[in-house]
């Protein structure tokens, strides 16, 4: 197997981050990481462009990424745009910047990319069982769900469904929080409903493949936030948090009670802070429309996702074509 250095960059609606790692047996050692909350997406539900601001923060922290790679010599290397950048009446303008600026060449991925690139990253982290099992990611401008039929060495796809509902596009869309906790909780209602009606397809056509043995497999900020709440964290540690197990009744607990807290008594919450506090609600209500729709006992933790299953895709796919060549030479031999 190869052991140069691959590398995988996600810039979402409200993150980019980046993994840089060396293949090892069947899997990969990550040697460098990076990531920053650039909030893209800010104000793309009212204005359909992505604003200046917010391409110059992207762009900075793609600056460090493109560093990185050139100082840890990276071989091989994808980077991946998603859903700002699809619905953003210039998000191919900003593409182009971005490889003025940085060098790196995103590619806007479609929701369906997407959806399997999670699968792929985070999959191995689902309880075992009987028949299919859910696994969503929950972004900053669209939530993936995927129904799969788990098997090794990766599951196949059953259905899936791509909303545009956020962290980021769903707090913007329903608008600034109540004076009080009644009107905090009458916001949060709204959130519920518009995902509930968003997913409504999906519940329907998901619905007969239920069995007594309902798995859910959650990657994302806010899981992984609440997950981290959930275990009284002072704070995160993704080493106690990803592939944590977590009872669905107890993340329901969670989500009612933030759903009700001031944006300043959220902050002085453990892992979530001033980065996550304004948009933690709206992954709650995300997360209960899931819940509700496929409710399973437990809810299974992901610290991975997009940018590990590039680094599988870019790792296999090298390693097939290194061995498609040996075979070739072999045939050749006299």
């Amino acid at each position: 197997m190869p052991r140069q250095a691959y590398a995988a960059i996600d810039l979402g609606t409200n993150n980019c981050r980046l993994l840089i790692a060396r293949p090892a047996e069947q899997d990969f050692v990550v040697i460098d990481a990076f990531s920053r909350v650039v909030r893209l997406g800010e104000g793309l539900a009212q204005t359909g462009r992505l604003g200046e601001a917010a391409m110059d923060r992207a762009v900075g922290a793609l600056a460090v990424c493109a560093d990185k790679l050139r100082r840890r010599n990276v071989h091989l290397a994808r980077s991946v745009a998603t859903e700002a950048c699809r619905r953003a009446s210039n998000g191919g303008a900003f593409i182009e910047r971005v490889r003025a600026e940085t060098g790196i060449a995103l590619d806007i991925i479609s929701a369906q990319e997407e959806a399997r690139l999670a699968v792929l990253g985070c999959h191995i982290l689902l309880e075992d069982g009987i028949g299919p099992a859910v696994i969503f990611d929950i972004g900053g401008g669209s939530t993936e769900l995927v129904l799969i039929e788990p098997g090794a060495p990766v599951p196949r796809i059953l259905d899936w469904q791509s909303v545009p509902w956020g962290v980021v596009s769903l707090s913007e869309t329903v608008g600034e929080e109540g004076r009080d906790a009644g009107e905090r909780l009458a916001r949060y209602q709204r959130m519920r409903g518009l995902v509930a009606e968003g997913f409504a397809d999906f519940a329907r056509r998901i619905a007969a493949r239920q069995t007594p043995e309902l798995r859910l497999l959650g990657t994302s900020g806010t899981v992984t936030t609440l997950a981290g709440l959930h275990l009284n964290l002072p704070h995160y540690d993704r080493s106690a948090v990803d592939g944590l197990i977590v009872p669905a009744g107890a993340m329901r607990t969670i989500t009612t009670r933030l759903s009700t807290l001031s944006l300043a008594e959220r902050r002085l919450l453990p892992c979530i802070g001033p980065e996550r506090a304004d948009l933690v609600v709206a992954g709650c209500a995300i997360l209960e429309a899931i819940l509700d729709l496929w409710p399973a006992p437990r809810l299974g933790i992901a610290d991975r996702g997009i940018r590990e299953g590039i680094l599988r895709s870019l790792i296999s796919a090298e390693v097939e074509g290194l061995q498609a060549q040996a075979a070739l030479r072999r045939l050749a031999r006299p």
